[in-house]
């Protein structure tokens, strides 16, 4: 009874996913109807709209797709795995070290030599040695491992975010508004190569953090307890931690800073699904895949001609519900 559930949760998610994207790749200034995408994409007909979809708005919504995905599934993995229903993809300071990273390219290099990648290569290659940087310190001791990596991530990300305020406030106003409008968070500077190349990665992260739903469902019971199911509790951290390096390191550096997905997508699958992290991880990709897309849609057509960032989108549905989230735990610990 209970498979069924969750069965046919991921059926409704897997439905709608495609459904979201022809509606977000349709709709905008430029308006297609969802329904004639197959036919125009197939014939390459209505040279604009062809266009249109095939160059600028297909690479857009397929780019928040990964997006989504990694960081709802990353959010559900580090949740299971710190036994915590406020951890984030933020705690190990994947995006505090690429909003880092777009920070000293921005003010110092922006060189024009590696042109449209110089940016995302730069926060990409600045996460992966933040979160390179925490599991060093978390190994570095000998205290409870993911108290450790917690306590590291948070300092990482507080040294982090003091560097990129002291270069912002040396910054001139156009480096500035550049920095402030990338962390903001959006999927405007989709192309097919930045796509492909933010797939690739993401893919792997999300291979790594898939594969981890048992182990989660052991650990859920304790490190003790887990080991004894034959769980080996250090190569489960290591591969959640190299996942969400990959995928939310790529994700960050394609689109910037988004926040409340890793958060508050988890939680909602969470209630329809249940705990169980074989059906919950891949059932957390495709709903953050479907929000991100729905979000970008709004980011772009609620104020046209002007683009919203997507993460003030995510961000004013994140919020209220975060703060739902912190009354509901002090609750639930106060009458534990």
């Amino acid at each position: 009874m209970l498979r069924g559930k969750y069965r046919i949760a991921l059926i409704a998610l897997g439905i709608s996913l495609p459904i979201i994207l022809a509606l977000a790749a349709g709709l905008g200034a430029y308006y297609i109807p969802p329904w004639k995408i197959p036919w125009i994409l197939w014939h390459r007909a209505e040279e604009d709209g062809y266009r249109v979809l095939a160059y600028i708005r297909f690479p857009r919504v397929v780019l928040a797709a990964i997006v989504g995905a990694s960081l709802a599934c990353s959010g559900a993995c580090l949740q299971g795995l710190f036994r915590n229903p406020l951890a984030d993809p933020q705690l190990v300071g994947v995006t505090g070290g690429g909003a880092l990273g777009a920070a000293l390219w921005l003010m110092f290099v922006s060189s024009p030599v590696l042109g449209m990648w110089g940016l995302p290569l730069a926060a990409f290659v600045s996460s992966a040695a933040v979160v390179f940087l925490v599991w060093l310190i978390a190994q570095r001791t000998h205290a409870n491992g993911m108290v450790t990596i917690l306590m590291a991530g948070i300092a990482v990300n507080s040294i982090a975010f003091a560097i990129i305020g002291l270069l912002t406030t040396l910054a001139d106003n156009e480096k500035l508004r550049s920095f402030t409008f990338w962390q903001l968070g959006s999927c405007g500077y989709a192309t097919w190569p930045l796509t492909f190349w933010t797939l690739g990665l993401s893919c792997i992260g999300l291979a790594l953090l898939l594969r981890a739903g048992n182990a989660l469902n052991a650990l859920a019971l304790g490190t003790t307890e887990a080991f004894n199911l034959g769980i080996a509790p250090n190569r489960v951290k290591r591969q959640i931690i190299l996942g969400c390096a990959l995928s939310v390191g790529a994700s960050v550096a394609a689109s910037g800073g988004i926040g409340f997905v890793g958060l508050v997508v988890p939680h909602l699958i969470r209630i329809a699904v249940g705990a169980d992290h074989r059906w919950l991880l891949p059932a957390s990709a495709l709903g953050g895949a479907s929000l991100l897309v729905l979000a970008d849609l709004g980011a772009r057509t609620i104020a046209m001609p002007v683009e919203l960032p997507v993460g003030v989108i995510t961000a004013l549905v994140g919020g209220p519900w975060f703060v739902w989230l912190l009354i509901r735990t002090h609750k639930e610990h106060a009458y534990a």
